[in-house]
């Protein structure tokens, strides 16, 4: 498989990322990264469209201080794991499975689940297929979509705009989904994409988002849901006040979720759709707070 490699000067001194590199080569023969800080209980970070694991700088330094063994992966297609030249590499199953391959590898047990955006999609279809690895979830601005339901106007519009600009500029897109930050910011999340080559993964993801029952995704997520809607383990919503896409989801996944019964579920004021971004102290304090 051809991919491209985002250079590791791109990455050099970074605000607020001092992580140490962590790489898996998985099966196929690409390289996939991953943050790995602390010790303890495992925590899951999973990030969406467009961002990679930057984006929880601020939540990974108080989860593993608590004593939480923190995984951040970057997708493939993104961060500092490689980007796969052909569009057709890029699938609802084949992130899926990219995700495993390195859960499974690093032999994540008992694992407690942070979800947003595309994270959502992949992390509620992994809790879904495979639930006796995880302890318990938290959801943030995302769903777990079966084409039944139009996912509304303000994504679709995004959807047709994410294949017909002729430069997609990531950072750019970031900060228009949060309350904003320094340019030192937005350049860091151009980082992993030097090159409009480099965005493969970016472009193809609004596509893969089922929006009708024709979808290939549809049923292996209605099966999902099959066992979410029987899921009694603790699980959390932590929405922002301030995204348009998913306003509401939280409210349908805790109707749908009996582990959503008795959970402190809250709101996370004057935060956009990456309220990790805009708010991610007072989400890790929330999560460290969490007692189940």
């Amino acid at each position: 498989m051809e991919y491209f490699r985002t250079p590791d000067s791109r990455f050099q001194n970074l605000p607020g990322y001092p992580f140490t590199p962590n790489y898996l080569e998985l099966k196929n023969g690409l390289r996939m990264h991953y943050v790995d800080e602390g010790q303890g209980p495992v925590f899951l970070l999973l990030h969406g469209e467009p961002s990679w694991s930057y984006l929880y700088r601020k939540m990974i330094p108080p989860l593993a201080n608590s004593g939480f063994r923190v995984i951040a992966p970057d997708l493939v297609g993104f961060g500092k794991s490689d980007k796969p030249k052909d569009p057709q590499a890029y699938t609802y199953q084949s992130h899926l499975d990219w995700l495993k391959e390195l859960v499974h590898n690093l032999g994540l047990k008992d694992i407690s689940l942070y979800c947003q955006d595309w994270g959502g999609l992949l992390g509620l279809r992994f809790v879904g297929e495979e639930p006796d690895l995880f302890r318990r979830v938290c959801a943030a601005n995302t769903f777990l979509p079966t084409g039944d339901v139009s996912p509304g106007k303000v994504f679709l519009r995004w959807q047709k705009s994410s294949q017909t600009m002729p430069v997609m500029k990531i950072g750019e897109l970031i900060r228009k989904g949060c309350k904003g930050f320094a340019p030192e910011i937005e350049s860091a999340y151009d980082a992993p994409f030097p090159e409009e080559a480099f965005k493969v993964a970016a472009r193809k993801f609004p596509l893969l988002v089922p929006t009708t029952t024709e979808d290939p995704a549809c049923i292996p997520n209605r099966k999902a849901w099959e066992v979410l809607s029987r899921w009694s383990r603790p699980f959390l919503t932590l929405f922002s006040d301030g995204d348009p896409i998913t306003r509401g989801g939280d409210i349908a996944l805790r109707e749908r979720i009996p582990g959503a019964s008795g959970q402190p579920h809250d709101t996370i004021v004057d935060a956009g759709h990456f309220l990790q971004e805009d708010k991610g102290e007072e989400i890790a304090a929330k999560l460290i707070s969490w007692k189940v």
